[in-house]
C-alpha cells in the first residue's frame, strides 16, 4: 500500500514538471523598423534582424536572396513598369514593396499566418498618405502553401488576367517541397493572349544536391531555367545567382 501511494506521489510530481507552453511562446514578433536601399530607392519596412525559435517562420527576416534579387531589380526596372508581378514566398515583402512602385499590380503571397501579418503590416506602412515614398498601384497580400491547388485557382480567380512575372527569391531549401514548388508556379506561367510568362528566381546556393535537383525538377515539368548574366555572386557569404524561368 505504501508502495503504491509512493508511485502515485512520484507521478503527481512528475506531472507538475510538465511545462504547457502556448504557441505564441516561439514567435519572436520584436519587429524593427529597418531602411534598405537598392540603386535610387530607399524602402524601410518591419522585419527581424534574427531568426524566430520556430523554423516555420523564416519569412520575418530578410535573407540574402532577396538583397540579391533586389539589386536585379532595381537595376532593370523599365521591365517592370506598368506590368503585374505576383511573389512567391515573400516574407516581410521587401520585394513586393520595390516593384509597387513601378507595376501596375503586386500580389504577394505567403504560407505562414504569422508572416502575413507583419507583411500586411509593410502594406499598410507604404499605403498611407503620411509615407513621402506611398504608392498608388494595387499591392495586396494573399495566403499560398506550395501546391496547394484550392488557394492557386482562388488567386487566378481574383485576378483573371494572370501577372506578367513570377518572382521568388531565397524560397529553395527544403528538398522535399521543390515538387510542391513547382506545382504552385506552374499554373501562373500559362501563356494567355499570346504573352509568355516569365519566373524570376533569385536562388541561394546552400547544398550541392539542392543545386541540381532544381534543375532538374524544372526539366522534368518542362520547363526552361535559364541564368541570368553577370548575377552570378556573393551574397551573405553564399553564391547566389537569378534564374529566368520559362515553360519550353
Amino acid at each position: 500500500m505504501e508502495e503504491r501511494g509512493n508511485k502515485l506521489k512520484h507521478e503527481e510530481e512528475e506531472e507538475e514538471e510538465i511545462v504547457c507552453l502556448d504557441a505564441s511562446f516561439f514567435v519572436d514578433d520584436n519587429y524593427q523598423l529597418t531602411k534598405f536601399t537598392f540603386g535610387s530607392q530607399d524602402i524601410q519596412l518591419f522585419c527581424l534582424h534574427s531568426a524566430s525559435t520556430d523554423f516555420d517562420l523564416t519569412g520575418q527576416l530578410v535573407w540574402p536572396g532577396a538583397m540579391l534579387l533586389n539589386d536585379y531589380l532595381s537595376k532593370n526596372v523599365k521591365m517592370l513598369q506598368g506590368c503585374t508581378v505576383i511573389e512567391l514566398g515573400s516574407g516581410v515583402g521587401i520585394t513586393g514593396i520595390l516593384c509597387s512602385r513601378f507595376c501596375r499590380k503586386v500580389v504577394m503571397t505567403d504560407h505562414n499566418e504569422e508572416v502575413l501579418k507583419i507583411l500586411k503590416k509593410n502594406i499598410e506602412l507604404h499605403s498611407c498618405p503620411e509615407n513621402v515614398s506611398s504608392i498608388s498601384h494595387e499591392l495586396v497580400a494573399e495566403k499560398l502553401e506550395w501546391g496547394n491547388t484550392g488557394q492557386i485557382n482562388e488567386i487566378l480567380r481574383k485576378h483573371p488576367g494572370g501577372f506578367d512575372f513570377i518572382l521568388g527569391a531565397d524560397i529553395c531549401f527544403q528538398q522535399s517541397s521543390i515538387s510542391m514548388f513547382y506545382d504552385s508556379f506552374k499554373p501562373l506561367l500559362q501563356v494567355r493572349e499570346g504573352r509568355k510568362r516569365k519566373f524570376i528566381l533569385a536562388y541561394v546556393s546552400r547544398a550541392k544536391t539542392m543545386d541540381s535537383m532544381i534543375i532538374i525538377e524544372a526539366s522534368k515539368l518542362r520547363m526552361k531555367m535559364k541564368e541570368v548574366t553577370g548575377t552570378r555572386c556573393i551574397v551573405g557569404n553564399l553564391e547566389g545567382v537569378v534564374f529566368e524561368v520559362t515553360l519550353e
